[in-house]
């Protein structure tokens, strides 16, 4: 399979901390990579890196064979990679059906009130369709700051969604979301990988990434410690010596 994104040789730093270090990470097109380790390792960092909230201090990323290394967000997600945040960012008080409008004007120029320009009758097909498909149509008319944990995460995904891109980055989609919309959140994300978009999912909730995803790196102080099938993960000594001792701590103590 073609590697549709890669981060090739990554390294970064803040301050005197190494945040990433020659790290190399790569998601096939058409499937669900996961991407795991302890809190600290460099998740999010790369994250940042590969959406273009954070520069590198060396290394490159590429989307397919477009470099893509140090590109502004707006133009990463204009290319048609889209992420979700550990903490979601949606307009409280703004509606369900509102937040999801202003989705529809990612690519149009910037403007005093994006809700302006929004509200066609395409755009409120399209915004309602995936509120329907994630399940939260229900709320559109809900001001999103009343929406539960679980909910707005759905929104979310929803809103990265209107702009149909072809690989989709979701930070912690499972932290402080309750089993049942757990499981309704695995059904979406394999509905859409069986539709043709890829995903790359860093998560602590160890089933939920064991059963969705068909490779699964691992990071641990900024550096790729393994990488492969989650059968391999799973009994991989480094994998346990850094990270799955870890979770089960966490989850004793209710942490995300």
């Amino acid at each position: 399979m073609t590697a549709l994104l890669r981060a090739e040789g990554v390294s970064k730093a803040f301050g005197g901390v190494q945040a990433l270090q020659d790290c190399t990470v790569e998601v096939e097109q058409g499937t669900i990579a996961g991407l795991i380790g302890p809190n600290g390792s460099g998740k999010t960092t790369l994250f940042n890196i590969m959406t273009g909230y954070e520069r590198v201090d060396s290394g490159d990323v590429y989307l397919a064979a477009r470099k893509i290394t140090n590109q502004p967000p707006q133009r990463v997600f204009g290319l048609g990679v889209g992420r979700t945040f550990q903490l979601t960012r949606i307009f409280p008080r703004l509606t369900v059906l509102e937040n999801m409008l202003i989705a529809t004007q990612h690519g149009a120029a910037r403007a005093r009130n994006p809700l302006a320009r929004a509200g066609g009758r395409a755009e409120r097909r399209r915004a309602t369709e995936l509120l329907e498909f994630t399940g939260i149509a229900d709320h559109a008319g809900a001001l999103a700051d009343t929406l539960s944990y679980g909910q707005r995460k759905l929104l979310e995904l929803s809103y990265v969604l209107v702009a149909n891109p072809t690989i989709v980055l979701l930070d912690e989609p499972a932290g402080g979301v309750n089993p049942s919309l757990i499981q309704h959140l695995a059904a979406r994300i394999r509905e859409l990988n069986a539709g043709g978009t890829t995903f790359l999912i860093v998560e602590h909730n160890m089933d939920f990434v064991m059963g969705l995803c068909s490779r699964v790196t691992v990071l641990d102080y900024g550096t790729v410690v393994a990488a492969g099938p989650p059968a391999i993960i799973r009994s991989d000594p480094r994998v346990l010596d850094a990270y799955l001792g870890v979770v089960e701590e966490d989850d004793d103590a209710g942490t995300r």
